[in-house]
């Protein structure tokens, strides 16, 4: 199995098989931290998503590397990627691309958007209006886009990493609950540690240019072969009827908080399943234990839930009333 702290300039591509894929997955870690310092559970959440074929809701700050995590993560699996900067004027066609009259042939031509591609960062997907989200959350769902009549499927793996600043509003188009529920994962991304910090200022001094990533000595430790051999594998990893009767009462439990409006939806109970298995499967078992659901319990709901005004004014967060949760369901022997 592979070390992640060994040096990977000598990958030759995926293994095929679920060890191999479970150790390049691993070693993504240390890859990534080559370039991004702290961030190991966004890093962790980002793989889960890609695992689970679905997308992840990136909350941060401006400047906390939600940017540079992505690029060095598609830099790590040999994937490629692209980034759009959602603003007020963006069309759908800007996303999904568009047909084209071409006039040396006399007839319109497909002209692909950035969201073919397999990670896409949607910087600020909340300053652009409804319309233009909606187009982008219909390619999440369905894997594919539609012009003219003809459908034209996207590239695989495909997944959507959509940033929101959560501290400026003014301007915005917040995404309904309805399209939040959409993203398998809300990952919280925090301001660094003062060591952390002190960290990425050491690495600037150093010469350090997050525009060059292989001078960063950033390099291929996984491929799409090994990603599609963990999900293969992931889909094995069995669940008990007592871990599943688990997740539901940990979801049926939101909808009758009296802190909460809107509870965890039977998407939102399937989702918590599919990341528990992600992650149990990535800590090296082919089954789930109750610890998995705790685990990935908060970045799986938090996003899915609605706080009472009154709630929210005490102070009250989405964080705080799964976490009670948590504490009061019964967990399974």
């Amino acid at each position: 199995m592979m070390d992640p702290t060994t040096d990977n300039a000598a990958y030759t591509g995926g293994t095929g098989d679920a060890a191999g894929a479970r150790a390049s997955l691993e070693a993504l870690r240390a890859e990534i931290a080559k370039a991004v310092v702290g961030q190991d559970a966004a890093v962790t959440g980002l793989v889960v998503a890609l695992l689970c074929r679905g997308h992840v809701l990136l909350e941060g700050v401006p400047g906390v590397a939600k940017t540079l995590l992505v690029r060095t993560l598609a830099s790590a699996l040999e994937l490629d990627t692209k980034r759009v900067q959602f603003t007020p004027d963006l069309m759908p066609g800007d996303i999904t691309g568009s047909l084209v009259y071409d006039a040396r042939t006399a007839e319109f031509s497909f002209q692909p958007g950035p969201v073919f591609t397999n990670l896409l960062l949607a910087d600020e997907i909340n300053r652009t209006p409804p319309k233009t989200q909606s187009a982008l959350l219909e390619a999440m769902e369905e894997r594919q886009v539609t012009v003219d009549g003809t459908p034209r499927p996207l590239p695989e793996p495909f997944l959507v990493a959509a940033t929101q600043n959560p501290v400026e509003y003014e301007g915005t188009y917040p995404l309904p609950e309805a399209q939040l529920d959409r993203f398998l994962l809300k990952l919280t991304i925090p301001l660094p540690s003062r060591q952390d910090e002190i960290g990425v200022l050491t690495r600037h001094a150093e010469g350090f240019n997050p525009r060059d990533l292989r001078a960063a000595g950033v390099r291929p430790v996984a491929d799409p072969e090994d990603l599609e051999a963990a999900r293969t594998a992931v889909a094995k990893t069995s669940v008990s009827p007592d871990i599943t009767a688990y997740v539901v009462d940990i979801c049926r439990a939101t909808r009758e908080s009296p802190s909460l409006t809107l509870g965890v939806s039977p998407r939102g109970a399937t989702a918590l399943l599919s990341t528990a298995r992600a992650w149990a499967w990535l800590t090296g078992r082919d089954y789930v234990i109750p610890d998995d659901v705790k685990a990935l319990a908060l970045p799986t709901l938090r996003h899915r839930v609605q706080l009472r005004p009154e709630a929210e004014m005490e102070g009250v967060t989405a964080d705080s009333v799964i976490n009670a949760i948590l504490s009061h369901v019964p967990v399974p022997r």
